[in-house]
């Protein structure tokens, strides 16, 4: 890096830079489907923005890059017509590349060679148009005045007085002050800058303003243009000033004072995420003390015993009003992670010869940070096989009478304390014969229970690991490993996955996802003298008979429940805990959703219903499978909170091991 001092703002050049690039990756994705003046003026924006940026860090190999790609935008802004998909191809291989630099910064590893992409980008930039191509500017220019002797040669160049004023929300001052500076220095030569440079370094910054004189051939449109890029920094002053006694300054109309890249300044304020979570621990370690303080004062006589509750009554409700407004000041737009989907849906499209229209509706909606950060990959999960099983090349679709493009959609929607996602396809739909077929032969079902399997069982087979009706193995997809780990991950954050499809017309994978992981309802169990957490959106229902009266073999009882029967498994022996000595002549059975399909759980008692505090399990217990974490209830008594879909792999894993 040119300057040491601007090491500590890499991590905002990591943070702007990769929005930039995610931003052009989604502008050109666009650009290839229907090429646009303003589409094509935006990405020449994140381009511009990203040289900008990397210059002023002193990553020159970024820069250069950048810039030849801003130029070649600039170049395909004559002509939007010229922009076709090996361009496309051409301009998301620099961008690719441009966010391994980002990537490179971020570990300290070297910046790749980009030499060759820069020629390939020159040489197509020759061939769109009979313009010259422009020599890339200095990524890092003088910052002080030119000496006399260089003084005539620059006479020519106008000089502007320029203000900023750094918005006194933001949290980084100084930082965006810096960056403000140095990317107008990108732009010509710095003159009587105030406060002195090395205060800027040093982040002092009085009243958040910047005064200097800018030398340079750039447009006051141009100069506007740079400041619009540095969020927090408004634009107060741009005037002409008139060099060599010419008369006196020429004013120029002020541009509208404005802040780019938020909204709202005066009632936001940016804050680590990791002062949200150790936020969010403490208001539950208030909540579970509120509730220990109210067992407590159960034991106490009568006529002190009104008084606690009602101080307690409030305590709760003060402490539950915290937890809540910590829980919505980490909700996040799903969008983080949809905007990358079709970057993602073009580039399998293309390499799997299909034709697909991508849809995203309701990405506004917010959910809990920690379950939108695990959501990004089963998404992925499901975008892949919706392109790769589900939609069918353009010539098959034209024998079935359908469009040639195929249709897919990721619809996000509230439902009333939930939040549903859904990935539809308008494709060739699943076999749910043939994955019958597949789990019977890896020996995950037995015959029997594959035929006897409600249509939405058997589609729920493709989620258990190896089963897959892919008629072949890609690089894409096929492997029977993708739903897999979809079913995992949205059940570890407390969700259900359904599947819906109908041959010949499409599928829809349904995530019915909760608002957030910190707080769970739970059914407590009793088996044998321990008590047990089942999630309430895992539970179908509960069935209260006599073992006598169960259909079945001895080896496997069957319960009926509803239009179907499901296998019972005694939960004292999956967990490999004594259960009552006497059990109870009508034991209950809780009905929950399994891995292979829903299970009756054998139980000793049942014993309530409790919205309870989450807790994660630290080392060695987060490696037992059956365990998905663990809480305190107000006696003091920690319970812990089953993993429904794996506890079935508890007897399996004993016997392995």
């Amino acid at each position: 890096m040119s300057d040491p001092n601007t090491q500590r703002y890499t991590a905002l050049f990591i943070s702007e830079a990769t929005e930039h690039l995610e931003a052009l990756s989604r502008d050109v994705v666009k650009l290839e489907q229907q090429p646009a003046v303003d589409v094509i003026a935006s990405a020449f924006r994140h381009a511009h923005s990203v040289k900008g940026m990397a210059a002023s860090m002193g990553f020159e190999t970024t820069s250069a890059l950048a810039h030849r790609l801003e130029d070649l935008l600039d170049t395909v802004r004559a002509t939007p017509a010229s922009f076709d998909k090996p361009l496309a191809d051409l301009v998301l291989q620099a961008i690719d590349a441009l966010q391994g630099h980002v990537r490179a910064v971020a570990s300290g590893a070297p910046l790749g060679d980009v030499a060759a992409l820069v020629a390939r980008l020159s040489a197509t930039m020759a061939g769109l148009g009979p313009s010259s191509v422009p020599a890339p500017r200095p990524s890092a220019p003088s910052t002080t005045p030119a000496p006399p002797a260089m003084v005539s040669t620059e006479a020519t160049q106008p000089r502007f007085a320029v203000t900023l004023q750094v918005s006194a929300a933001s949290t980084q001052p100084g930082v965006r002050a810096f960056l403000a500076y140095k990317r107008l220095s990108t732009l010509g030569n710095v003159f009587a800058l105030s406060p002195p440079l090395e205060d800027l370094k040093a982040g002092r910054l009085p009243r958040g303003r910047i005064t200097l004189e800018l030398e340079t051939t750039q447009t006051q449109e141009g100069v506007t243009r740079t400041i619009s890029t540095v969020a927090d920094v408004t634009l107060e002053r741009l005037e002409p000033i008139a060099l060599g006694g010419g008369g006196a300054p020429v004013a120029a109309p002020e541009p509208e004072a404005r802040v780019v890249g938020q909204q709202d300044q005066a009632r936001t304020v940016r804050i680590r995420t990791e002062l949200l979570d150790g936020f969010l621990d403490v208001a539950g370690e208030l909540l579970l003390a509120t509730a220990r303080v109210r067992e407590v004062g159960k034991g106490l006589p009568d006529p002190f015993r009104p008084p606690l509750d009602e101080a307690v009554d409030r305590l709760h409700k003060l402490v539950r009003g915290l937890h809540d407004q910590v829980m919505t000041a980490r909700m996040t737009p799903i969008d983080v992670i949809t905007t990358r989907l079709p970057r993602a849906a073009r580039d399998i499209a293309r390499r799997r010869g299909r034709d697909v229209e991508l849809i995203i509706e309701g990405a506004t909606t917010e959910l809990d940070r920690a379950i939108v950060d695990e959501l990004n990959d089963p998404l992925l999960h499901l975008l892949r096989n919706a392109i790769d099983h589900g939609v069918e090349p353009p010539e098959e679709r034209r024998m079935r009478g359908k469009p040639a493009r195929g249709t897919v959609k990721v619809l996000v929607r509230r439902d009333r304390d939930r939040v549903v996602l859904e990935v539809v396809d308008d494709g060739r739909g699943m076999d749910s014969e043939r994955l019958r077929a597949s789990a019977v032969e890896r020996g995950l079902v037995t015959l029997e229970a594959a035929r006897a399997m409600s249509e939405r069982d058997a589609l729920m087979l493709s989620c258990l690991p190896g089963v897959s009706t892919a008629a072949a193995v890609t690089d894409i997809s096929g492997r029977g490993v993708g739903m897999d780990a979809v079913k995992r991950v949205v059940e570890a954050v407390g969700g259900v996955l359904e599947l819906e499809s109908t041959r010949g017309q499409g599928t829809t994978c349904r995530l019915s996802l909760p608002l957030t992981v910190a707080m769970v309802n739970l059914l407590l169990v009793g088996v044998g003298d321990d008590v047990y957490g089942l999630p309430i959106a895992k539970v179908s229902g509960v069935v209260e008979t006599r073992r006598s009266a169960l259909p079945g073999s001895q080896d496997l009882l069957m319960l009926n429940f509803g239009q179907s029967v499901v296998p019972v498994q005694s939960l004292a022996e999956l967990l490999d805990v004594p259960a009552l000595p006497q059990p109870p002549d009508v034991p209950p059975f809780v009905v929950v959703d399994g891995e292979g399909g829903k299970v009756a759980l054998l139980v000793d008692r049942l014993l309530g219903q409790e919205e309870v505090v989450l807790k994660a399990l630290a080392r060695p217990l987060d490696l037992v499978p059956g365990l998905a974490g663990v809480t305190i209830l107000g006696t003091g008594r920690p319970v812990f909170i089953l993993d429904v879909a794996r506890l079935e792999r508890l007897p399996r894993a004993r016997a392995e091991a």
